[in-house]
């Protein structure tokens, strides 16, 4: 079941670490969008002037080769910014950023979320974690691609998903977890239902709960 959206003022003063009375004038900048399951938030080599932080659902970012075969790259959830983010010219998109399931986004003109970071000490410092940690993100998953095994990648992907260390909602799509980490879906299916025989893991249609995170830690080599 989808969750209830959050009140704005209060998400965004949140994310941000900000005062009311700021997180109040964020608001004001932006325009509440919604988008259906499997939606197209950004196209690919589209020049979009606009800012998303998301707040609510869940969102992959895809690259798309000439022959339209796909890499998954990013997924964003809520309190991440994407899109044309600290940048006065917007190039073309070089990803596709689509909806997973519901997704709701506060979307900014790209010079006034500019704006607001340069005004506003706090929304620069909460950017620059969100895209070192997006940057980081993406790096582990190039080195695991040439230290790990595949599973070892798969149950990277899965400790890295759980934002408190235990609990992946709503929980990962296995053809999504194949992508992210460059393996089939066969294996990432057999990991995980392995990791469940073993009593590491808990699926419900809500989440994915990791009930040993140090064992899990311990299997990815």
């Amino acid at each position: 079941m989808q969750s209830e959206t959050p009140a704005l003022p209060a998400f965004v003063q949140d994310v941000f670490g900000c005062s009311p009375e700021v997180a109040q004038s964020i608001v004001r900048r932006c325009a509440e969008r919604s988008y259906p399951p499997q939606a197209p938030i950004i196209r690919q080599g589209d020049v979009r002037a606009e800012t998303f932080l998301l707040v609510l659902g869940l969102a992959y970012a895809y690259a798309y080769g000439a022959e339209g075969q796909g890499v998954l790259l990013q997924a964003y959830r809520p309190g991440d910014v994407f899109g044309a983010v600290v940048e006065r010219e917007s190039p073309p998109s070089p990803t596709e950023v689509r909806a997973v399931d519901e997704v709701r986004a506060a979307v900014f003109l790209a010079l006034d979320f500019l704006a607001l970071v340069e005004l506003h000490s706090s929304v620069g410092l909460a950017v620059s974690r969100m895209l070192l940690r997006q940057l980081q993100a993406t790096t582990a998953r190039m080195v695991e691609r040439t230290t790990l095994t595949s599973v070892g990648r798969v149950y990277a992907e899965l400790l890295r998903q759980a934002a408190d260390g235990r609990r992946i909602s709503p929980p990962p799509v296995i053809t999504e977890i194949a992508q992210l980490v460059n393996t089939t879906r066969e294996t990432a299916s057999r990991a995980i239902s392995d990791l469940e025989r073993r009593g590491v893991i808990r699926r419900d249609p809500a989440a994915l709960v990791i009930l040993s995170p140090r064992r899990l830690e311990e299997l990815v080599v």
